[in-house]
């Protein structure tokens, strides 16, 4: 069905769920145990059963839809950081400052951080680096700073998007690949990609790799702000922990 209009807020609600995490998080926090559970639940399976619910929706947006009616889509894209932030920082003073967990509960409250900032924060980075804004593409580069995973813009702008499906695009599978390999192969094969590409892009325009314009420069300093910032609310302690969750 073409020429479908979106625009309310109830039309954007299903794409919201991801602010359900935020209490989610917090019971963990409070609670430790099986509340730890909550979050990677919620990422990993509660939006999947909801989906098989809800069933699939057939229709198709109009591609020419103006920015105004795509209002509620964009917004919960630009809040994300600050929500981000908050919830990473401050369960990072939570494991560090207090003892109401256990050991084993705050790498469990961590690992459920890391599963919110991985698989709902660098999906909104995902979105915010493919728009025109500065704003927005900055929103990115802050998000994928708090999981040190700043040289994914490169690699999916410069290599993933002209080349996937091929072997020149590391993320896409071998063929008969399994998980583990493929994960193993894209932690090590994904940042030296982006670095040759942005090394390439340089090389075209008479500029060496060291150029202040190599967008690694940001990357490197924005990761550094954030480790310092996890150094600052829990010292050595909240390095290991922001380095767990990432």
């Amino acid at each position: 069905m073409a020429g479908s209009t979106p625009g309310k807020l109830k039309d954007a609600l299903p794409f919201w769920i991801s602010l359900v995490l935020i209490p989610l998080l917090v019971l963990a926090a409070r609670n430790g145990g099986w509340a730890l559970l909550l979050p990677p639940a919620a990422v990993w399976w509660l939006t999947s059963a909801l989906d098989g619910v809800l069933g699939s929706n057939s229709e198709n947006p109009d591609p020419n839809t103006p920015d105004r009616d795509l209002f509620w889509y964009r917004l919960i894209t630009l809040i994300w950081l600050p929500v981000q932030i908050a919830l990473l920082y401050g369960c990072l003073w939570y494991v560090t400052q207090s003892g109401a967990l256990a050991l084993w509960e705050k790498f469990g409250l961590m690992f459920g951080v890391g599963v919110v900032t991985g698989s709902v924060g660098i999906v909104y980075a995902h979105e915010l680096m493919h728009q025109s804004t500065r704003l927005e593409r900055w929103l990115a580069d802050l998000l994928l700073a708090t999981v040190l995973y700043s040289h994914f813009r490169t690699e999916h702008l410069l290599v993933h998007h002209p080349h996937v499906g091929t072997t020149r695009d590391a993320v896409t599978a071998r063929y008969n690949e399994g998980f583990h390999r493929y994960f193993a192969r894209v932690l090590h094969q994904v940042p030296r990609s982006a670095w040759a590409a942005e090394k390439a892009m340089l090389a075209r325009r008479g500029l060496p790799a060291t150029s202040l314009k190599n967008p690694f420069w940001r990357y490197f300093a924005l990761q550094a702000l954030a480790l310092g910032a996890a150094w600052a609310v829990g010292g050595w302690a909240g390095i290991g922990f922001f380095v767990f969750q990432a």
